[in-house]
């Protein structure tokens, strides 16, 4: 029979009722002559309780520890939706991990996906099991202990699932009802998008946009899993939700498809540094042993054999980027007359594949920003984005005239 992998977060688990309407969703999918994998998140706020218990327990926690509380809270959505399908004559059994077995590596928290033999959950569908319910966002190690993929892990588990068996689709429940064209709680006329192409879906992802976790979708397009997202508390139907696929499947789309932007980013610039080949080096290298996510970068241009190097990075790792700095200028690996964190910035970002088709996508977005009065601080561009940062003041401002200076309340 034909797989399909379906996969509920927590607000689509939160309570008993909810998990009664999501293993309806199961059933009618297995009337179709579905085998179904369904992957579970813990409930709602359950693993923040865990995460609470691990921390107020051991604040200087070991790892593995960690992930053997954190996962707990899957097992216990695994073991009622099974339970909840069997009481609607649903023949369903649920797998942990380690029970699949999901092998990662030995990273706890922080694990990746490094294969799943379907053999086991092959041989119960040969004899007659129609459901299996996996608990999201853990593995096994090489060692034999439990792991976690990560906040967000579920979802990667649910492609990994979908790529491993070859299914037919990968449906993935959330709170929202597909993917818009930006967040329609700061601009009203945001379009739900019926498709959108694999590489819009990663930047957009990787860019702010919640939906989807951005080692999901970069899975997704490695194994080519059509991806759709929808929501638990709409009507179901075959056309609901938005499809992640590849651009070939795409009639046409707009030059832009949506408006992204992060609130938490800091603009960073070492003042008077040396100009010479290798300081991006000495720079950057601190920076990434450091733990620290640099985004956009910039350098001025040298006068003197002085320059400005400026960078973006999340706000909560800005203590950490200036450490990295002020420990490299102590050994003197790097010299630099000043560290300037201006930790009132936002990143917004239009993202579209027609970019690399259309000229002029630039001109219009900066156009749009100037007409709001709003000033750009740092530019970066790639082939189906470009990122601003500007006054984070400005940043709900900066979204809505972009989706109008787009029209992406229109479809294509």
């Amino acid at each position: 029979m034909p797989v399909l992998v379906m996969k509920f977060g927590g607000t689509s688990v939160a309570t008993l009722d909810r998990i009664k309407r999501a293993a309806k969703r199961v059933g009618v999918e297995v009337a179709r002559g579905y085998d179904v994998i369904v992957i579970v998140s813990a409930m709602s706020g359950k693993t923040n309780e865990l995460v609470g218990w691990v921390n107020e327990t051991s604040p200087l926690f070991d790892a593995r520890e960690y992930d053997a509380v954190v996962s707990s809270g899957e097992n216990i959505t695994a073991g009622l939706m099974a339970l909840t399908l069997q009481e609607m004559d649903v023949p369903a059994r649920s797998w942990q991990g380690w029970q699949v077995p999901l092998k990662t590596t030995s990273a706890h928290s922080a694990a990746r996906i490094e294969d799943i033999p379907p053999d086991n959950l092959n041989a119960k569908f040969a004899e007659g099991m129609r459901v299996a319910v996996v608990a999201g966002f853990q593995g096994i190690s090489p060692e034999g202990r439990i792991t976690t993929l990560g906040r967000g892990g579920s979802d990667t588990t649910a492609v990994a699932f979908a790529a491993a068996f070859g299914a037919e689709r990968c449906d993935i429940y959330t709170d929202v009802d597909g993917v818009y064209t930006t967040d329609p709680r700061i601009c009203e006329k945001a379009r739900k998008m019926d498709k959108i192409a694999f590489e819009e879906m990663l930047e957009l992802a990787s860019l702010g946009a919640k939906v989807l976790q951005t080692r999901s979708v970069e899975l997704a397009m490695r194994y080519g899993v059509r991806l759709r997202v929808l929501s638990s508390f709409e009507e179901q139907s075959d056309h609901a939700g938005t499809l992640v696929c590849a651009e070939e499947d795409i009639m046409e789309s707009n030059v832009v498809s949506g408006v992204a932007f992060s609130r938490d980013e800091a603009k960073m610039t070492l003042i008077s540094v040396a100009d010479r080949p290798g300081i991006a080096a000495a720079i950057f290298g601190p920076l990434s042993e450091a733990g620290v996510n640099v985004d956009m970068i910039v350098q001025n241009i040298s006068e003197e054999g002085r320059t400005d190097m400026t960078f973006s990075c999340p706000t909560n790792e800005v203590m950490r980027a200036e450490k990295a700095m002020n420990d490299a200028k102590d050994r003197g690996e790097i010299n630099f007359h000043d560290l300037v964190a201006d930790e009132g910035v936002a990143k917004v970002s239009v993202v579209g594949i027609g970019m690399r088709s259309h000229a002029g996508v630039a001109a219009k977005m900066f156009n749009a920003l100037h007409s709001e009065g709003i000033n750009i601080k740092v530019i970066t561009t790639s082939e189906i984005k470009i990122s601003v940062l500007i006054d984070r003041k400005y940043m709900e401002l900066a979204v809505q005239a972009l989706h109008d200076a787009f029209e992406l309340e229109k479809a294509s």
